[in-house]
C-alpha cells in the first residue's frame, strides 16, 4: 500500500488513450483491465496520477468523445465494475485517477437526444440548440465544425436545424438551460462519489455562445474558400458573455468533496487577444481548477521563446492554481515526430522539471512517433479529409511493449497497425538500458518527486552565458535547481550563478571532467545546491 498525495503534492500525470494501452480479451483493442494490468509499470516509472480518456458508452463515431451514457463502461472496455476495480487498485499504488468529462455535447444516440429531436414540445427539447431555417432554408448563422462544414444539420422531423460544433453525430448542449448545467453536475458526482480523483474537461470554448446566434465575423487575413473554419473570427460561436460563470459553476462542485481536481482543455486563439489574458481567464476560475499549458505544440525551436512561454503562463496562474504543462496528447503529432529524437528529449526533460504537475502522454517516454498508416486504415472520422494527412490516428497507435509483432499489446490484430520501430523502441528494451529515454523520465519523476523544490518552487530566467541556452532557476526556502536546455546543435559554455552539484544530464552519462561547463548539443542538465544531498537511489 503506498500513500495518497493530495494533489498539491503530485508532480506527473500520465495520460492513457484506453484503446491502445492494453488489451486483454483479445479483440485488438485495449480495455479497463489493460490499464490495472500496467499500473505497477506506471508505479515503477514514478508516475502519481492518471488521465484516462473517455470509456463511457458511445457509437465510437468519435472514439468516446461522442458520449451515450454519461454513467456506464463501453462493453468494448469492459464495465462499471472493471472501472471500480482500476481506481481500487490505482488507489493501493497511490495512483490518483484522472477521467475526461465531455459536457459541451453527446452523442445523437444519448436518451437526451433522441427525446429532444422527438418533437418541438418535447420536454428535453431544449436540452439542445434547435432554431428555425432561414426564410431561404439556410442554416440559422454561418458556423462551421471543427471537424468541418456548417455546425448545423437539419431535422426533418422537426423542421429544425440542430447546432453541432463538432461532428453531426456530436450534437451540442444547450449550457444556458440549467437543466442541463444540473444534469452535467449530477454526471461529475456520480463519478466523484465513485471515487474518481479528478477529471480533464473536454472543448470547454462552446460552454457559452452568443445569446443572439449571431454570425461570425469574416476572417480578413484568410485567404481560401469560405467554407473553411480559418474563414472566420470565431468570437460568436464559443466564450460567449457566461463562460466564465458556466466554468466556474461546474468547478464548483468540487467543493462538495474533498482534494477533487480539474483542468481544462484550452487552447488560446490568438484572433481573440493576447494569448495570456485568457490562460489567465480559464486558470483562475475555481480553486481547485485549471488548465494546460500547450504551447509546446507550436514547435518553435528557441531558447527565447520558450523561455518567455514558460514564464508568461506561470505568472498568470494564482498561488492556489496547479500549473499543468504538456508536449502533447491524443490531438496532437507525437512530440518526437514533431521535433526528432534528440530535440524532444530536450524538452521531455525540462516538462519534467517545471512546476506543478507535468504531463506524459502514453509512448511519449520511450519516444514513440506518429504511426504508420495508409489512407485506408484512418479510423478517425473527425479528420476533414479522411486521410492520414490530418488524421489524429497518427498518434494513436498502440503502446510498445516489447518487440513482438503486437508489440505485448494484444494477442490480435491490433485496431490501428503497430509502429514498425518497435523493434527498438519499446518499454522492455529501454527498461533494461539506464541510458534509454525511459530511464531518464523514471529519474527524473523520482527526483521530483523527492525535492518539493522542482514541484513548487519559483521559476526564473537566469542567463548562463550563452543565448542558446535556456537556463531556468527554481528556488523555494533554502533549496535552489537550475534548469538547462541548450537549444543548439553545437556544445555552449555554461557559466551558472550559484554553486551547484549536477544531478542529471538528458544524455543519462557522466559529464567529461575536462568540460564540466560545456553543454553538449540539445543537451539538457539539471544542477542543484549543496545544501541538498541527492542521493543515487533517487536517481534509479
Amino acid at each position: 500500500m503506498f500513500m495518497q498525495k493530495t494533489w498539491r503534492d503530485v508532480g506527473s500525470l500520465y495520460q492513457i488513450y484506453p484503446r491502445s494501452f492494453q488489451d486483454t480479451n483479445g479483440d485488438g483493442v485495449g480495455d479497463l483491465n489493460g490499464i490495472t494490468d500496467r499500473l505497477g509499470y506506471l508505479s515503477w516509472l514514478g508516475i502519481e496520477s492518471i488521465w484516462i480518456s473517455p470509456f463511457f458508452t458511445s457509437p465510437m463515431t468519435d472514439f468516446g468523445y461522442d458520449v451515450a451514457n454519461y454513467r456506464d463502461v463501453d462493453p468494448s472496455y469492459g464495465t462499471l465494475d472493471d472501472l471500480k476495480r482500476l481506481l481500487e487498485s490505482a488507489h493501493d499504488y497511490g495512483i490518483k485517477v484522472m477521467i475526461d468529462l465531455v459536457p459541451c455535447h453527446t452523442s445523437e444516440e444519448h436518451p437526451w437526444f433522441i427525446e429532444s429531436r422527438s418533437s418541438r414540445d418535447n420536454p428535453k427539447r431544449n436540452y439542445y440548440v434547435w432554431r428555425d431555417p432561414k426564410a431561404d432554408g439556410s442554416a440559422p448563422n454561418n458556423w462551421r465544425s471543427l471537424a468541418a462544414g456548417r455546425s448545423w444539420t437539419y431535422d426533418e422531423t422537426t423542421g429544425q436545424y440542430y447546432l453541432h460544433s463538432f461532428l453531426p453525430t456530436q450534437p451540442d448542449l444547450n449550457w444556458d438551460n440549467p437543466e442541463v448545467r444540473e444534469e452535467i453536475k449530477n454526471v461529475v458526482r456520480f463519478w466523484y462519489d465513485l471515487g474518481v480523483d479528478g477529471l480533464r474537461v473536454d472543448a470547454i470554448w462552446g460552454i457559452s455562445k452568443d445569446p443572439d446566434l449571431a454570425d461570425d465575423p469574416v476572417n480578413p487575413d484568410y485567404h481560401h474558400d469560405l467554407d473553411q473554419y480559418g474563414s472566420y473570427i470565431h468570437n460568436k460561436c464559443k466564450y460567449g458573455p457566461k463562460f466564465d460563470q458556466y466554468l466556474r459553476e461546474l468547478a464548483s462542485v468540487s467543493d462538495e468533496y474533498h482534494d477533487k481536481q480539474i483542468v481544462f482543455e484550452f487552447y488560446p486563439d490568438e484572433q481573440l487577444g493576447n494569448v495570456y489574458d485568457q490562460y489567465e481567464r480559464v486558470l483562475n476560475i475555481h480553486p481547485s481548477s485549471s488548465a494546460f499549458f500547450m504551447e509546446y505544440r507550436q514547435n518553435i525551436w528557441h531558447a527565447d521563446h520558450v523561455k518567455n512561454t514558460v514564464l508568461e503562463y506561470l505568472a498568470r496562474t494564482k498561488n492556489t492554481t496547479i500549473p499543468f504543462f504538456g508536449l502533447g496528447n491524443h490531438d496532437q503529432p507525437r512530440i518526437a515526430s514533431r521535433l526528432g529524437n534528440e530535440r524532444s528529449r530536450a524538452l521531455n526533460f525540462l516538462n519534467l522539471l517545471t512546476p506543478g504537475i507535468s504531463l506524459i502522454y502514453y509512448g511519449d517516454e520511450i519516444g514513440m512517433e506518429n504511426g504508420e498508416l495508409a489512407d485506408e486504415q484512418i479510423q478517425d472520422t473527425f479528420s476533414p479529409s479522411n486521410t492520414k494527412f490530418d488524421s489524429r490516428d497518427l498518434e494513436r497507435t498502440p503502446m510498445q511493449w516489447d518487440s513482438g509483432e503486437h508489440a505485448g499489446f494484444s494477442n490480435a490484430t491490433t485496431w490501428l497497425p503497430v509502429h514498425s520501430n518497435r523493434e527498438w523502441c519499446n518499454v522492455l528494451d529501454q527498461s533494461q538500458n539506464e541510458q534509454s529515454l525511459l530511464y531518464m523520465h523514471r529519474s527524473l519523476l523520482k527526483i521530483r518527486s523527492a525535492y518539493p523544490v522542482l514541484r513548487n518552487g519559483t521559476l526564473r530566467a537566469v542567463y548562463v552565458g550563452s543565448g542558446y541556452v535556456l537556463a531556468f532557476e527554481s528556488r523555494l526556502d533554502d533549496t535552489y535547481a537550475y534548469i538547462v536546455v541548450n537549444f543548439a546543435d553545437q556544445p555552449q559554455e555554461i557559466y551558472l550563478p550559484e554553486p551547484s552539484r549536477l544531478v542529471l544530464s538528458s544524455r543519462m552519462q557522466t559529464v567529461e571532467r575536462d568540460h564540466p561547463n560545456t553543454l553538449g548539443g540539445y543537451e539538457a542538465r539539471l544542477y542543484m545546491n549543496s545544501l541538498v544531498h541527492i542521493r543515487r537511489s533517487a536517481a534509479k
